[in-house]
Parts: structure tokens; sequence; C-alpha cells
């Protein structure tokens, strides 16, 4: 029997920008290694997949080579094709089961919003190999319950960052943050996100990364509600919100592709 599938832009409110996700609704259980290999074969940052449980979904999520605890983007897609396949209703939050726990989605004036866990960073050394490999001076080093996390002194230096990927692949577990202040007046801070661990060089637009992004910036910047632009070559917007041990991350979606996949 087909599975139905959609290919969605998230973190942009048009086509072709912010990060693609694949989502596939499952008929039923199926095996981490048809999932994994479905996601080898979308050869996207992240492929989901949902599967009706009780009053919610299940909801996994696959890297081209690993499964992963957490992921904003494909969450946020995932959301956005319930409601335009009309499996779920807009009148309340949609339910999350996932390795992270209950999230939840709820559509806000057109804005998608998540409501995540908070990983705060906490400071700590990084092995030099790491430093060596993202080729930067940071202003602070931290690591994440998943990633190292880096400040760096400038919008124009996160731009212009070129890491060597093979290294930073040995030296991570899953993947690197990097930040800095924007030096623009309509976005408080800018990333970029580095996964080359878990297959993925860089990720255009990742929402997971801004559960330890909002508490950082919010903490020294003094402002609970921030905007966030993420700098990769495709590019994404984030609004992002900080409540306690809860972020709430917004964004808009685009659906591209609609189609079948054939088990």
């Amino acid at each position: 029997m087909a599975l139905r599938l959609l290919q969605v832009d998230a973190f942009t409110d048009k086509p072709f920008g912010g990060n693609p996700a694949a989502v596939v609704f499952l008929d039923r259980e199926r095996a981490p290694e048809w999932m994994q290999s479905v996601a080898m074969e979308m050869n996207l940052s992240e492929t989901a997949f949902l599967l009706v449980e009780g009053d919610g979904w299940r909801l996994r999520w696959f890297t081209p080579s690993v499964e992963v605890d957490l992921c904003g983007h494909a969450t946020l897609a995932s959301a956005h094709a319930l409601w335009e396949e009309g499996r779920a209703p807009k009148s309340g939050p949609i339910r999350f089961f996932t390795k992270s726990g209950e999230l939840r989605a709820a559509s806000r004036d057109g804005v998608i919003e998540l409501d995540f866990p908070a990983t705060p960073a906490e400071i700590a050394e990084p092995p030099a190999e790491l430093v060596k490999a993202l080729g930067v001076s940071p202003q602070f080093c931290g690591r994440t319950r998943f990633d190292w996390f880096f400040l760096l002194s400038s919008e124009s230096s996160v731009r212009l960052l070129v890491p060597d990927f093979k290294a930073l692949g040995r030296a991570t577990e899953r993947g690197v943050i990097v930040t800095a202040r924007s030096s623009s007046d309509d976005c408080d801070f800018v990333s970029r996100f580095f996964a080359p661990a878990a297959g993925i060089d860089e990720d255009p637009v990742t929402g997971s990364a801004h559960c330890a992004l909002g508490p950082f910036w919010a903490e020294r910047l003094g402002k609970k509600t921030l905007q966030a632009r993420q700098v990769s070559r495709r590019g994404g917007a984030l609004s992002v919100r900080v409540d306690g041990e809860r972020v709430f991350i917004g964004g808009r979606a685009a659906t591209t592709v609609r189609g079948e996949l054939l088990p």
C-alpha cells in the first residue's frame, strides 16, 4: 500500500528557501532500518515519520545517516503537513510523542509555533581539534544536551566561516552551533549549524539549535522574545520565545512536493 509523502520547506514563507524535510505518513509500525533507508533515499537533512497514536502522533526523525533525538524543522514540517492534509484540526495544538518527550505545535496567525524543551549551553572547554577544525577564536564555548556551542565576535565572522568538515566530523558526536549578535535592526542574532558527524555538513535552518540559542540570547540581551536568522546559503527566519524551561520556536512553511512512497 502506498504511503502519503510530502516535502516541505520549513522556516520560510515561500518554496525553495528554509530547510526542506520529507514527511511520511505511516500506516503501521515500521522497522528503524526501513525508515533509515527511506531517509537515505530522500537525501534531505531530515525525514520525519508520523504514526497516529491516541490523540496525537508518534514522530521520529532520521538524517540520511542516523536517527536523531530532536529536530525542529522536521517537526514544523510535520505540523504543516498534518494541517494541509486535513489530518489535524487547527483549533488546538498537535501533540507529538518523541524521543525528547511530548512536543506540541500550534497555529498562530499563520505562524507555526513549536513548544520545545530548553537545552541551554553550559561553559565547557572544547577539544583543540574541534577549534582547529572550525578555524575561529570563539568568545564563548559551551556544550548543550546535543551540540557544541560557540559565540563569535560578529555576524560577518559567522557568515564567512568555512570549517574543515572532515575534521569537524571526527571531533564531534552530533553538531556545532555558531552564533553572533545580528548587525541589522530587524533581527537579534544569527547562527549557523554544522553536523558532518550526522551526515549533514551544514543544516540550512535548525530549530533544535534554537533551544540553546534562545536561552543564551534571552539572558544576554535581557529579552524573552527574539527574532533570529540562520545564515546558511538557503537561510531561514525564526521567532524565539523563552518561558522557563520551554522554548517556543515560530516559523512558516511551504509544501513543494506531494506524492506516494512505495514501500
